[in-house]
């Protein structure tokens, strides 16, 4: 009877989660510990298959990214439903639905949510923001959990637990400095962002493309609100540089934008991905952001022709076009191949998720990335994706943008030696 009881006890601890449990066997002999039960998943429909729980964590209410965001989770449960109704992974259906908190953009708020469900769940399919992520980045490694972050610092490059998708906001950077000077004629480059692991490490992707350009560069700092950005305005009109990096949220562009252009300023914004937002095109700067505004990205929008693409539409039909939905989906496929991994390497336990990571050579995107993304298992200047693209806003395109320059990689991207984060 102890035995039987142990058993039981530790089949128990290996479905409920929590820190130091120890794995079990379910029926094929595949070991399990935190977040994946026998029982099925939570209206999932399919009572033959256990249930892998994963976490999300975002910012759903207040915090500067809330219209992208809902979008994002909404994609992601969208995009786990289509793995669940082609057949789930090793015998389970995946749960991101029962485990979704919200971080409103704050790092101390996230932590609290993420130590709140960190023993019920096997890996986050969604940790959103940079310096938000950052705040539980020491737990992740240690308790091995791998997580998907709604970000693009640089600095997920050397975390192996952090499933980064597409060009960071360094190379990104880089490359669109290297677009002003090339196609924009730009002489003089000034990055306006958040502080932090967003904006910082854009900045300094800004700066070393500018520096090796022989342009000239400065930096300003701002704040989230769009009350707030009085200092960047200023900083702008004063400078009058040819063109503006700008890592910000959209509401805060638009105001940056319109209130720059209203005292003057001609120059030219590039956006860094999490900018752009089509209600921009709704917006009182919306002239303005037609005018001076280009969007950089590290994947196409909604619209696009791939079979990545058609099955985001096809499974999220009905809803009004948003790239917040197109990085969701993006985003998750390379948590989906180191399930399959682990699956097929019978451990899907955290430490064999993890192991799985270092075994993905590439990841299946759809086509919604350039061949040869999701290399997990090289250095990070072997893995590091340094392809991003250039698009203008354009009345008519599903998510407000129109494509000025497909994929490319700039000279300094392309010389880039990745062996360090651009910003720590």
């Amino acid at each position: 009877m102890v035995a039987v009881l142990s058993v039981v006890a530790l089949a128990a601890a290996a479905c409920r989660g929590g820190d130091g449990a120890a794995p079990a066997q379910d029926e094929s002999g595949t070991k399990v510990d935190f977040g994946v039960t026998r029982e099925p998943c939570p209206d999932t429909g399919h009572p033959d298959r256990g249930c892998i729980y994963l976490g999300t964590i975002s910012d759903l209410t207040e915090g500067p990214f809330k219209a992208l965001a809902t979008s994002i989770v909404e994609s992601q449960k969208a995009f786990w439903k289509r793995v669940n109704d082609q057949g789930g992974i090793g015998g389970y259906d995946i749960d991101m639905t029962t485990h979704v908190a919200d971080n409103k953009y704050n790092p101390q708020i996230h932590n609290q949510v993420y130590q709140e469900m960190k023993g019920d769940v096997l890996a986050l399919t969604q940790t959103l923001g940079s310096p938000t992520t950052a705040a539980i980045l020491p737990d992740l490694e240690s308790t091995q959990m791998v997580s998907v972050p709604a970000s693009w610092t640089s600095l997920w490059g050397f975390e192996e637990v952090v499933l980064e998708s597409g060009a960071n906001y360094c190379v990104e950077s880089m490359n669109a400095v290297d677009f002003a000077a090339d196609d924009l004629g730009a002489k003089s480059v000034m990055a306006v962002h958040f502080q932090g692991d967003y904006g910082d490490d854009a900045a300094a992707g800004a700066k070393l493309a500018a520096e090796g350009r022989g342009l000239t560069f400065s930096s300003t700092v701002t704040q989230t609100g769009q009350d707030n950005q009085g200092g960047a305005i200023d900083a702008i009109v004063s400078a009058k540089p040819d063109v503006v990096v700008l890592t910000v949220g959209p509401t805060d562009a638009a105001v940056i934008v319109g209130q720059t252009a209203a005292r003057g300023f001609t120059g030219k914004f590039i956006g860094t991905s999490p900018t752009w937002n089509q209600g921009l095109l709704a917006s009182p700067a919306a002239s303005a952001i037609k005018a001076l505004y280009y969007q950089s990205a590290p994947w196409k929008p909604w619209g696009t022709d791939s079979p990545g693409h058609e099955a985001m539409r096809a499974a999220l039909s009905g809803v009004t076009p948003n790239d917040g939905y197109t990085s969701g989906w993006v985003w998750a496929y390379p948590l989906k191949a180191a399930l399959e991994k682990a699956a097929e390497n019978k451990d899907l336990t955290r430490a064999g998720v993890l192991n799985a990571v270092r075994q993905l050579e590439s990841v299946d995107y759809e086509g919604m990335l350039p061949e040869g993304a999701g290399r997990f298992s090289g250095t990070p200047d072997e893995s590091l994706v340094r392809q991003s693209l250039i698009y203008r806003p354009q009345e008519g395109e599903p998510t407000g943008v129109g494509l000025v320059k497909d994929f490319f990689t700039g000279p300094t991207a392309e010389g880039f030696r990745f062996e360090k984060p651009c910003y720590t």
